[in-house]
């Protein structure tokens, strides 16, 4: 069972793999646009994409791959594929909603700290009903430096002002849980696709299986 030390003064979450059952969607969409293109794409290779900001998952493919593997095409084509399939598959994940309202009850600030895009985020949220329920909304292109550097997770907290230390950040992902823990918050890892590694685990990071998990901490606080 998770126990905090202290209520913390604001909240902040990742998004896709968090919120928003989107991991498992993005993993089918890249892995056949790599069939259909003949990229030999390693599912442990993907898996080492998750959490990272987009051109830094395209050096790492390119990297591991080849220079000539026509990243930009792939991934054209996983994105195509994504689109398509948010429109009937985008699903909000266990303990979100209970969550939030937990944390208006508690009268607690909220933001999102991801690696995915201003419009991205926007479209997610206005399809759940989700857009008016955090206060701040930190994307690609509002840092210099993507996780698992902590520049996201320390803008987040600059714009809800709130010290960074006095923050619980949850994340599914390791580069996420890395940035969060760099950051000095009190970080969550609520594994997705990924299960937490030893080095994750040696930062001192908590891991539960759901955000419900996180709610009945927060609530025990709030009595």
């Amino acid at each position: 069972m998770l126990t905090l030390d202290f209520l913390p003064a604001a909240v902040v979450f990742d998004m896709d793999g968090l919120i928003f059952d989107t991991e498992t969607l993005y993993r089918d969409a890249m892995m056949a646009a790599s069939s259909e293109r003949g990229v030999a794409m390693p599912m442990d290779l993907y898996l080492r994409l998750i959490g990272l900001h987009g051109p830094r998952a395209r050096e790492l493919v390119l990297e591991e791959l080849g220079p000539g593997t026509d990243v930009d095409g792939l991934w054209d084509a996983a994105n195509n594929r994504f689109a398509a399939m948010l429109d009937t598959q985008l699903a909000v994940k266990a303990g979100v909603l209970e969550l939030l309202d937990t944390l208006d009850r508690l009268g607690l600030p909220r933001a999102i700290a991801t690696s995915s895009s201003h419009a991205a985020a926007e479209h997610h949220l206005a399809a759940h009903g989700l857009t008016d329920r955090f206060d701040a909304i930190v994307a690609a292109g509002d840092y210099e430096h993507g996780k698992p550097a902590p520049d996201p997770y320390l803008l987040a907290a600059k714009r809800l002002g709130v010290p960074a230390d006095r923050c619980l950040a949850l994340e599914d992902s390791h580069n996420g849980v890395r940035a969060a823990l760099a950051a000095g918050m009190i970080t969550v890892m609520v594994p997705d696709l990924l299960e937490p590694d030893l080095d994750v685990l040696a930062g001192s990071a908590r891991v539960v299986e759901t955000l419900h998990d996180v709610e009945r901490a927060l609530a025990l606080h709030g009595h």
